[in-house]
């Protein structure tokens, strides 16, 4: 899966001389919590609602209503925006975007195509490819277990799995407890909670958990 199959669009922008009221106002009004800013169709910088509320005096500040929302009215998004900014292409493995937003603590990356802003991924995207991984909105049994970290083991129990009649809906593999283990997570229909936990656990180092799940 890329980037660009996942990525939101089109993206909403604001010019740098925007108020950060106005901004803020923005991104309320449309549910974002972060969008680039373009200046003659050049993207300049990004902002968040963080930089922006920062931006606000404290509510602790002897000042009236009045002079904030002067204060405020002065402030432009050309101020508190980011400049040196962190992007990805459209054919950027989605995992590669993940790991740099992971490494860097933000939360988005504009996506680019031949310099020009073509949409935005953000962790909220992340979040909806890892509720398709997991299978989080279908119902089956759920598996948790430790297994082996050899060749052919995953292959073991996926043949079992299938030959018990179980139709696989979602699987991913982890960071076992030490390097002679792997974590697998999985959820299969087609069978009952019992058969599967027969077949784990003539496979298992260990079984985690095992449940019927979830919606």
């Amino acid at each position: 899966m890329l980037v660009g199959d996942r990525m939101s669009r089109p993206v909403i922008t604001i010019p740098p001389d925007m108020p950060v009221v106005d901004a803020l106002n923005l991104m309320k009004r449309d549910r974002i919590r972060r969008t680039p800013v373009v200046k003659d169709g050049k993207m300049v910088g990004i902002v968040s609602d963080k930089d922006l509320l920062n931006a606000s005096p404290s509510p602790a500040t002897s000042l009236s209503v009045w002079e904030m929302n002067y204060l405020l009215s002065k402030i432009t998004v050309r101020e508190v925006m980011t400049r040196d900014i962190l992007t990805v292409k459209e054919d950027t493995p989605i995992e590669e975007a993940a790991r740099i937003m992971v490494d860097n603590k933000i939360g988005g990356l504009p996506v680019l195509r031949n310099d020009q802003l073509v949409g935005i991924i953000t962790e909220t995207d992340l979040f909806k490819i890892f509720l398709e991984l997991m299978g989080a909105r279908e119902i089956g049994v759920r598996v948790t277990a430790l297994i082996p970290n050899q060749p052919g083991e995953l292959a073991k129990l996926t043949q079992a799995i299938s030959s018990a009649g179980g139709n696989f809906i979602a699987f991913g593999t982890f960071t076992g407890e030490d390097p002679t283990n792997a974590m697998v997570t999985f959820k299969v229909t087609g069978m009952s909670e019992q058969q599967a936990k027969e077949i784990i656990n003539s496979l298992a180092v260990e079984v985690i958990d095992i449940r019927i799940c979830c919606r």
